[in-house]
C-alpha cells in the first residue's frame, strides 16, 4: 500500500515541531492510522545515516502484522512524538535500548532488547 493511501490519525498540516530533527524510525499504522499510543520502543543500530534507529509499535501487533511492510512507515521521530509526547524523555537514550509503557499510564520502563548481542 502506498503510504498516501493511508489515513492517518494526525494529518500531515497538524504536526508540530516538537524536537530537533533526529532522523527516521519505523512506526506502526496502530499508532499512526489507528491512533494508538506508543506501548513499545526500541533503538537498534540505524539502517542509514538518516535512520535514528528508533522503532515504534503499540505493543499489540502480532507477528503476521509486523512482518507486513504495508503495516509500516519511516517516518521523522518528531511526527511520532506528535502521537505520543510521551516518548520524547527517552529518545537519547543509546542503540541497544528498549522500552515498555506502564499500562494506562505515560512511563515506560527498560525492557530486555529482543535478539540483542551480550558481545
Amino acid at each position: 500500500m502506498n503510504p498516501l493511501d493511508k489515513n492517518f490519525r494526525i494529518p500531515g498540516d497538524q504536526i508540530l515541531t516538537l524536537i530537533p530533527n533526529m532522523g527516521g524510525c519505523y512506526a506502526s499504522d496502530r499508532i499512526t492510522v489507528d491512533g494508538a499510543p506508543v506501548g513499545y520502543m526500541y533503538r537498534e543500530q540505524p539502517d542509514k545515516d538518516i535512520d535514528s534507529g528508533w522503532r515504534f509499535f503499540a505493543g499489540d501487533e502480532s507477528q503476521e502484522y509486523a512482518d507486513d511492510p504495508d503495516n509500516l512507515a519511516i517516518y521523522e521521530v518528531n511526527t511520532i512524538c506528535n502521537y505520543d509526547r510521551a516518548i520524547i524523555p527517552f529518545l537519547d537514550a543509546p542503540i541497544g535500548s528498549a522500552f515498555g509503557r506502564v499500562p494506562g499510564t505515560d512511563r515506560f520502563e527498560p525492557e530486555e532488547l529482543e535478539g540483542a548481542d551480550d558481545a
